[in-house]
């Protein structure tokens, strides 16, 4: 085998939808963030299968994403625009059907003069201090935002619980919007589990619809298995990779495997080594992870396998992020194109 293969569960993926769907009021829309191809999973299989699983409304960062979840999803859904409404985005905004979420004043009076039968969002700044309008901004448009389809915010700080601004931002989200007609949402994944007061009229989950922080209870929705194409025994005192970084303490299988930086496995990786997996069984990264090849310890395998594992039940992408220092975001949306995504379930 020479190809690495990117397993995705479509019916973990659901299940996880559904258990956060579960933590509101029946009231309240649990809608589903599927940007940057659903986290590198591929919107379009992952959209249709949220879809069919009851999901209505879907969020994009950009409208090209929106067009090709558009083309999956046929009619109906809404699929908002996160980033707005930027030069030479109406054509796709409206051939897509697409909802943008207006992040100034002057987008939306540019929009409401353009395009005044169709439907928008707004997006305000509650203090992330990153995108939307703020309170002195979104004061002197309220009116023209009264028939917003959606007005939405995030939250900075939801993955920690006891941060204080997340009081802060919904004080400020409630001084602003209190009042309009519009419905409201300020939850993705970390809000939704801060509970019904950050709830309001939608919850949009993205990250933790593949198991991955804040959400922890959420089930393991990859496997990713790579080639292993060549073994070797490296002596006691001989050096693997590039730098020589790693030296053998002890005669030791290693294990050459077809994937690297070039593949989203992070160079970062050399350095707090996680481990690939033979079932069970795990086997260390050792040197460096180079662009194309990593080189695995497989000293305790009886047979040497076709393929290892790097995702898998038993090492999660949170397990990986922490190894590297960073987070399960990066580590999913960096999985790169070499993989075959083969799909199962849905």
């Amino acid at each position: 085998m020479s190809q690495s293969f990117l397993d995705i569960n479509l019916d973990a993926i659901v299940g996880n939808w559904r258990a956060l769907d579960a933590l509101s009021d029946a009231s309240v829309e649990t809608a589903a963030v599927v940007k940057a191809d659903a986290y590198g999973c591929g919107a379009a299989v992952v959209g249709k299968a949220l879809h069919k699983a009851g999901a209505n409304s879907f969020f994009v960062a950009l409208p090209s994403e929106g067009a090709v979840l558009r083309k999956a999803l046929g009619a109906g859904p809404k699929i908002y625009v996160f980033s707005g409404l930027m030069a030479g985005d109406l054509d796709v905004i409206a051939d897509a059907d697409l909802i943008p979420t207006i992040n100034s004043a002057d987008q939306l009076m540019r929009y409401r003069t353009e395009c005044a039968d169709r439907p928008f969002g707004i997006q305000l700044d509650s203090g992330m201090n990153r995108l939307g309008m703020e309170p002195e901004e979104f004061g002197i448009v309220k009116e023209h935002a009264r028939s917003a389809d959606l007005i939405i915010s995030h939250l900075a700080c939801a993955d920690d619980p006891d941060h204080p601004q997340n009081a802060q931002q919904l004080a400020a989200f409630h001084a602003m919007t209190d009042g309009m007609d519009a419905r409201r949402s300020l939850s993705a994944t970390g809000g939704t589990l801060l509970g019904a007061a950050y709830h309001f009229d939608m919850v949009r989950p993205g990250i933790g619809l593949h198991g991955a922080a804040p959400f922890d209870a959420g089930a393991n929705t990859l496997r990713l298995s790579i080639p292993v194409i060549q073994s070797r025994l490296v002596k006691a005192g001989e050096a693997v990779g590039y730098g020589a970084a790693w030296m053998a303490e002890a005669d030791t299988r290693i294990a050459t495997v077809a994937a690297g930086y070039a593949d989203g496995i992070i160079r970062a990786l050399s350095f707090q080594p996680p481990a690939l997996y033979s079932g069970d069984v795990p086997c260390p990264v050792v040197g460096r992870v180079s662009m194309d090849l990593i080189t695995v310890d497989v000293s305790g395998l009886e047979a040497l396998p076709e393929s290892l594992d790097l995702i898998c039940d038993h090492q999660r992408v949170d397990a990986l992020a922490d190894a590297a220092g960073t987070i399960g975001y990066e580590i999913l949306t960096a999985l790169g194109s070499r993989y075959e995504r083969r799909y199962t379930g849905g």
